[in-house]
């Protein structure tokens, strides 16, 4: 019972296409994709876009020095 069965996914794709309508459908099937992809990414921690250097660190700070008595 826990398996998707080529029967579903046709029921699925019908009932899609009747509520967005066959316009809007690759658009909004390829955000979804998008929204999958860039939440994989932010797990995986992959924040950054592609073409951007990544994100730089600040040099740690120096240590302080002991209080004088």
């Amino acid at each position: 019972m826990g398996a998707i069965s080529p029967v579903h996914l046709i029921i699925v794709l019908v009932v899609a296409l009747l509520i967005i309508g066959p316009g809007k459908l690759p658009e909004t099937g390829a955000a979804l994709g998008r929204a999958v992809k860039d939440f994989r990414d932010s797990l995986e921690g992959r924040d950054e876009k592609p073409g951007e250097p990544p994100a730089a660190t600040p040099p740690p700070a120096p240590p302080e020095a002991p209080p004088s008595v």
